[in-house]
């Protein structure tokens, strides 16, 4: 159930319901990687190429708001690491009370659906929402589906972990994506939730800015994609072109040429 503060900060982290979020929490799960060091730079380019938001540990926040040229931000409540034990095991780092504290405009939390870990993980979610609706703040919930036997592109199993993210109180959901256009429908078609797909691994500008011409001509909403962004060699006319597909409804060929990639694609 919305809230006037919830609609009031998805309005922040968003543009007429759609959203271009790029997610630069990785320096807990994989260090100070492209894109990084100098995340102020990267703040500022990708905000300035049309982001509507960005998202980090509540750690980064001092470092982020001067930078995000007056967009949205949201503050990550779980992580893990690719050097411990196992990175599907995400654990508590922060709290709806604390990303308040920093500044936020909304939370999001990491579910792996279909792990080991899943049990935990969602008894934490519910928790988050319970708060986050306490205080009016939107949940983005970052639902993969991840485990022994589970195929993290099966639209099934990606349907079932978006519904997951409604039942347990979520504002907006994050997932994988299937590979096509075709399948994905079955995906937003599973919530009343506004769907963005992951990025993922870094690919080459038309790869990404295909994918996001895909998630959008099956229903959704946007995107939430971190390296395919920040990692870029330009993330400011990378964010151009996505934002272009995503807000401005551009062909692939048009954002690219837009943002000046059509070259490098």
């Amino acid at each position: 159930m919305t809230t006037t503060g919830i609609d009031a900060r998805l309005d922040r982290i968003g543009t007429d319901d759609s959203y271009v979020i790029i997610p630069m929490d990785h320096g807990i799960t994989m260090g100070a990687v492209q894109g990084l060091k100098d995340i102020e730079a990267t703040i500022d380019g990708v905000t300035r190429g049309g982001a509507d938001a960005v998202l980090t540990q509540k750690g980064i926040a001092s470092r982020v708001h001067e930078h995000k040229n007056d967009k949205g931000y949201i503050v990550h409540l779980n992580g893990s690491t690719t050097i411990g034990p196992d990175e599907q095991d995400k654990r508590m780092t922060g709290t709806v009370e604390e990303a308040v504290r920093v500044g936020a405009d909304a939370v999001s939390f990491h579910i792996n659906v279909g792990s080991d870990h899943e049990p935990d993980q969602i008894a934490q979610l519910a928790e988050v929402t319970e708060d986050a609706q306490r205080l009016g703040m939107p949940v983005l919930a970052m639902a993969y589906a991840r485990g022994p036997g589970v195929d993290s592109a099966d639209p099934e199993a990606l349907g079932h972990a978006v519904r997951l993210a409604e039942e347990l109180g979520a504002d907006i959901v994050k997932t994988g994506y299937s590979g096509d256009a075709e399948s994905f429908e079955h995906v937003v078609e599973s919530t009343r939730l506004p769907v963005v797909i992951a990025g993922g691994s870094k690919g080459t500008d038309r790869e990404t800015i295909e994918m996001v011409r895909g998630v959008m001509d099956a229903g959704g909403a946007g995107i939430s994609m971190g390296r395919s962004v920040f990692q870029h060699e330009d993330p400011e006319a990378i964010a151009t072109a996505v934002s272009g597909v995503v807000h401005d409804d551009l062909s692939t060929d048009e954002a690219l040429d837009a943002a000046g990639l059509a070259l490098q694609a």
